[in-house]
């Protein structure tokens, strides 16, 4: 017999089986000698109250063993089945084409950047040198953008599409199994490569193809329909289904699409800066204690303000954790965030963003490129007033409030530098000025976040897609091109890896219903 309970443990418990046991036994008022085996089945952190705790469902196993079901991909090879052309190995990419190969159909990926042990030499050289690869880069190569960005999990995608699978996939990969336990599940930065490896490994000895650095530069279609896909290289691949799992940075599958005249919309987004703590402030404001201890992990937050109704919140957390360059291209900054599996780097790192509107940059119900292209003029100008090669403005917290140039800038995690500047210079009006109203609102909700031992660090602008490829929403295809599948956040249908790899294996299985 299986009984789940809820309780509440202190750090130090919680990973006491012993303890775990007595404590559900008490709870359930049986003998603990009738309890054979416990198991967490969900842990959050609950650090509402003076004393912080785990907040645990727990599998109690009475009169009977344990038996954890473990789960398995094993399906038939797909060498000689119906390929299926998918542009792009992000998650939504990767795991359409493990999903194709589960159904029986053959998976032909096409990577425009480097396999993920070629491409750290690009982010070395960008990081070290400012030198930015536009084919190789923390948004393109295996693995996406996903690959370098923390390897956040948690998602409200519940209702798109199986979650469970996505996370019994990863661990089955080499991820974890404390992903399918932890509210905010993560793998990290450095554990995500090899995990990524390993499905690249599946899907090639299941009898897909992975082909890097391949940059599709047309989708060929004949009488409405897809007939194939050329490459940057002269070489057409045919096929009658095509999953476009570009990313939401990918601008010339965009400028692609428009050329075409293929249905695109102009889709609101959000942007504004990276703001970067010390973890110890971070750790003492949530945890209300001066040590974090060794049985809690660096302390997250979420927060969020209405401002003239619009929406200022935080945005891609990461505790112990590292700002990244993510520009894809010469003449830009653009600032993301990473954390290693571990969360030990000595700084907390959050975009803080601002709600971009359709009417933000006049008339772009008619124009689909209008937000993408205000998107890239601050991208340009935060790099005009960066300096060059990489350096990313910057100013302090109360500074920026208070419109004073920092005259130093704290110790950061940035690696290619910063300088200090007014960052009002570089963000439109409507997005400084709601960013100076939401920061000392958030400081009144989390005591001590509102500092000027913080910095931040422009610009934090792919959020998201700026554009949605339309697509119908019953057969996935796009309403133009008959065997077009727009797929995950690229396209605007998705945002995250969760949600990104839902729908690239929703796109799979509505290739099958044809």
């Amino acid at each position: 017999m299986q009984k789940v309970i809820e309780l509440a443990i202190i750090p130090e418990n919680i990973f006491d089986e012993k303890h775990l046991i007595q404590q559900a036994s008490e709870k359930l008022s049986i003998s603990s000698q009738r309890i054979k085996a416990v198991k967490i089945h969900k842990r959050s952190i609950d650090a509402r109250g003076r004393r912080v705790v785990f907040r645990i469902q727990l599998i109690v196993y009475i009169d009977e063993e344990i038996f954890v079901p473990v789960f398995e991909f094993n399906p038939e090879n797909v060498s000689d089945a119906k390929p299926v052309l998918i542009i792009g190995a992000g998650p939504a990419g990767l795991f359409a084409a493990l999903q194709c190969i589960e159904d029986g159909m053959k998976p032909v990926i096409f990577e425009r950047g480097k396999d993920v042990k070629n491409r750290r030499r690009d982010l070395a050289a960008l990081n070290k040198l400012g030198v930015v690869n536009a084919e190789s880069n923390y948004c393109f190569g295996e693995g996406g953008a996903g690959t370098y960005s923390d390897g956040k999990l948690y998602t409200r995608s519940n209702k798109r599409g199986d979650v469970q699978k996505v996370l019994d996939l990863f661990v089955y990969h080499g991820a974890s199994s404390d992903i399918l336990v932890d509210a905010r599940p993560h793998i990290g930065t450095n554990k995500l490569p090899h995990i990524i490896e390993d499905i690249r490994r599946t899907i090639i000895s299941a009898g897909g193809e992975i082909h890097f650095e391949k940059k599709v530069i047309d989708i060929e279609t004949q009488f409405g329909k897809v007939r194939g896909l050329r490459m940057e290289s002269g070489e057409t691949v045919l096929a009658d289904s095509v999953i476009v799992a570009t990313g939401h940075s990918a601008r010339d599958i965009y400028e692609l699409f428009h050329r075409k005249n293929w249905l695109l919309e102009a889709k609101p987004f959000a942007l504004g800066v990276r703001i970067e703590h010390p973890q110890e402030l971070i750790d003492k404001v949530q945890y209300h204690c001066d040590i974090r201890g060794d049985y809690l992990p660096p302390a997250y937050y979420s927060l969020v303000e209405q401002i003239e109704q619009r929406g200022v919140f935080s945005f891609c957390m990461c505790p112990g954790g590292v700002i990244a360059p993510c520009a894809t291209a010469e003449g830009e900054i653009v600032v993301n965030g990473w954390s290693p599996s571990k969360r030990n780097n000595p700084f907390a790192n959050s975009g803080t963003v601002v709600q971009v509107n359709l009417n933000d940059v006049g008339n772009s119900v008619n124009n689909s490129l209008a937000l993408l292209k205000f998107q890239k003029s601050i991208e340009e100008k935060a790099f005009i007033l960066g300096g060059g090669s990489q350096v990313a403005p910057a100013q302090r917290m109360i500074d920026f409030v208070e419109g004073r140039v920092s005259t130093n800038l704290p110790l950061n995690s940035y690696k290619p530098g910063t300088r200090s500047v007014d960052l009002n210079d570089v963000l439109p009006d409507f997005i400084g000025n709601s960013l100076k109203q939401a920061l000392p609102k958030f400081g009144k909700k989390m005591k001590g976040y509102f500092t000027n031992e913080a910095i931040l660090v422009g610009v934090e602008s792919r959020t998201s897609s700026p554009i949605r490829i339309v697509r119908d929403s019953q057969t996935l295809q796009h309403p133009q091109v008959k065997g077009l599948y727009p797929c995950a956040e690229g396209a605007g249908y998705a945002g995250g890896i969760v949600s990104a790899a839902i729908d690239g294996m929703n796109c799979a299985k509505a290739i099958t219903k044809l």
